[in-house]
């Protein structure tokens, strides 16, 4: 009932349980993790417009598929519509991504002071523009999505009219992260304002929400509460792929089962050789280093483990340090 396909424009997912883009942290390699435990879609981490505009190659390494991708979503990021629709040719031009997401949310500075992230909730009007920018420039190659806040603070709540403004200029699907922009990832996420955009919507397009969603149960909460099509785990799933497993098994079955330590572990290495493949092993040895802090969490010894994984700077002084956790 609460686990069930989904389909965003033209592209049909076999489930609705998703891997939201997390700057820093949703490379391929944990997207391609995440899949095999039962992501239903997944994002990139945010794409600058501006720079994919001029050209610069780092970024377009961030819109690579996952081999084991289906389907996947690559996210942008702008406050100009002339260089949004820019931006959304060349991901179509170098990627086969099904679809393109607008990020309208990010709180921080540095992204909302040029016009993006969530200045545009606040401003409906420039964001159906982006949005009518985009859906023409897609031009049904893609679908595409928007994620919004609440609101830029208590004082102005514009998720409505934000949302209207995609809908109305086209978009495929909305995401709703019910924190205001002044909140940040501080307080609570008011699920409330996730219903009210649902029913809002009245079915044109698919509704998911974000926000609190660190376990199974808080995922069928909101399924239950809010009556949305599907949802996104973003700091949840951080170092916890495993949570699209048991979410999973808990809408199926009303239960779920614990990961053994031995998995965790292996998954961490899996993940540690194929971004060591992507970027080099220096590189992934330092991101990986907070991501095996969080795969050992609660293991016998785990303070120990992590104040030694925190200075490891190769694949063996991982192996030196997790691997006699590989066969408990």
């Amino acid at each position: 009932m609460y686990f069930h396909p989904v389909k965003i424009g033209a592209v049909q997912l076999e489930g609705n349980i998703f891997l939201a883009p997390v700057a820093g942290y949703s490379d391929r390699s944990f997207r391609s993790i995440c899949v095999e435990h039962g992501a239903s879609f997944t994002y990139t981490e945010m794409v600058s417009a501006e720079a994919l505009a001029r050209g610069n190659i780092k970024t377009v390494s961030l819109m690579r598929r996952a081999q084991n991708e289906k389907a996947y979503s690559v996210q942008i990021f702008g406050g100009e519509s002339e260089t949004m629709a820019k931006a959304a040719e060349i991901v179509l031009e170098k990627t086969a991504c099904e679809c393109i997401d607008l990020n309208c949310g990010c709180p921080v500075p540095k992204i909302v002071k040029t016009g993006a992230g969530s200045a545009l909730t606040r401003d409906p009007e420039r964001l159906g523009k982006i949005v009518r920018a985009v859906v023409k420039a897609a031009d049904g190659k893609a679908a595409v999505t928007v994620k919004i806040r609440s609101g830029w603070d208590e004082s102005h709540i514009t998720y409505r009219e934000a949302a209207l403004a995609a809908l109305d200029a086209g978009a495929d699907a909305i995401t709703l992260h019910a924190r205001t922009k002044a909140q940040g990832y501080e307080g609570k996420a008011d699920w409330q304002k996730l219903r009210d955009l649902v029913e809002l919507a009245e079915g044109r397009v698919p509704v998911f929400g974000s926000g609190d969603l660190f376990t199974p149960e808080d995922a069928l909460r909101m399924l239950k509460e809010t009556k949305c099509d599907g949802v996104m785990f973003a700091r949840g799933a951080m170092g916890n792929p495993f949570i699209f497993t048991k979410t999973i098994q808990l809408l199926k079955t009303g239960s779920y089962e614990e990961i053994p330590v031995s998995e965790r572990i292996k998954t961490g290495f899996r993940e540690l050789e194929m971004l060591a493949a992507d970027a080099g092993e220096e590189a992934a040895c330092r991101e990986m280093r907070k991501r095996f802090c969080a795969y050992s969490k609660g293991i016998p010894g785990g303070a120990a483990r992590r104040e030694q994984t925190v200075h490891a700077a190769t694949i063996k002084d991982y192996h030196t340090i997790f691997d006699s956790f590989l066969q408990a």
